[in-house]
């Protein structure tokens, strides 16, 4: 039997900048934000907030949606591109502070794919494990990473986290899942620094060659789709939601056109979220699932590409 989420949740940080805001800032206006990208605001985490504090809110809340209990998880794995420190891994944190212990916990370092990543390896783990429930999380704060003086980066991204509860064995559930990776693109969308004995050896900030993801990602998304509906033995009309990374407006459209998918079978929340990286897929599922789109016996198509290159997507029976 496949394994079912069960239960989805997500925070945001309390702090909102509208472009208006970021036009204070750096030369650039709303209308040029939105008419590239889409978004018109992003959430900012405070500076006492960790990427940790972020996934416990988040985690609890889809722990309660799937009527369980912190001492119910016996999995966890975090999808993070921001961790809370090189080491130990945020899922170990998170895990500490829901108050558990003893199963595994790990980090999942896939960039903008790394929730879908997540939630294909929890998956299997369930499948061929001894585990019953994972918390899968996607938990950001890529305000930290940004260059606030490059206008063609810093607007697209804002922070938060996004979890669900994979439950073994429920029908319905995950139906099939694919996964890639193509490393020699690396240098189009990077943070090429690293810490070298106390000092940060190289560029810390993001750096983006933007008309290089977006072709790349427009391309893969829906051929990473088509891979998935193929293994299902399914075809694109059978697709009720496709819920892509948030990451523009215009690579969330040209995908769904590729696809043959009109926009109201589209999740989009990158106007009010910007690209989450990691959080983006499940803060937009929890929306979805809240607000009473996402109805039992659809078919959902979770669909992401992130630096690395990375690509996957799994599709979902709810």
């Amino acid at each position: 039997m496949p394994n079912r989420i069960t239960g989805t949740g997500s925070f945001l940080p309390a702090t909102v900048w509208t472009n208006q805001d970021l036009a204070k800032r750096i030369a650039t206006t709303d209308e040029w934000i939105v008419a590239r990208t889409g978004i018109r605001q992003r959430h900012i985490a405070d500076d006492t907030q960790s990427t940790s504090d972020l996934a416990l809110p988040a985690a609890l809340q889809a722990i309660a949606a799937a009527g369980l209990q912190p001492s119910d998880i016996d999995l966890i794995i975090v999808a993070t591109t921001t961790p809370d420190m090189v080491f130990p891994s945020t899922a170990c944190l998170l895990q500490a502070k829901l108050g558990i212990a003893g199963g595994p916990a790990f980090d999942v370092q896939a960039v903008c794919s790394g929730f879908i990543y997540g939630l294909s390896l929890a998956d299997h783990l369930l499948t061929g494990g001894p585990y019953r429930n994972a918390l899968v999380v996607g938990a950001e704060i890529y305000s930290r990473i940004l260059d606030w003086d490059d206008r063609g980066t810093c607007v697209l991204f804002g922070d938060g986290a996004g979890a669900v509860v994979l439950s073994r064995g429920q029908q319905p559930g995950i139906i099939a899942s694919r996964l890639h990776a193509d490393g020699s693109h690396a240098d189009i969308l990077k943070v090429p620094g690293h810490v070298d004995r106390g000092a940060i050896r190289g560029d810390p900030l993001l750096r983006m060659d933007g008309q290089g993801v977006f072709k790349f990602a427009v391309r893969v998304l829906a051929d990473v789709a088509n891979e998935v509906l193929a293994d299902a033995g399914m075809n694109r009309s059978q697709i009720d939601w496709l819920i892509p990374h948030q990451a523009n407006v215009r690579i969330i459209d040209a995908t769904a056109r590729k696809l043959a998918l009109p926009p109201e079978k589209v999740v989009t929340t990158v106007a009010l979220h910007a690209n989450t990286s990691a959080a983006s897929i499940p803060l937009a599922l929890d929306i979805a699932v809240r607000d009473g789109r996402i109805q039992p016996g659809q078919h959902l198509m979770l669909a992401g590409v992130g630096g690395g290159f990375t690509w996957g997507a799994v599709l979902v029976r709810w």
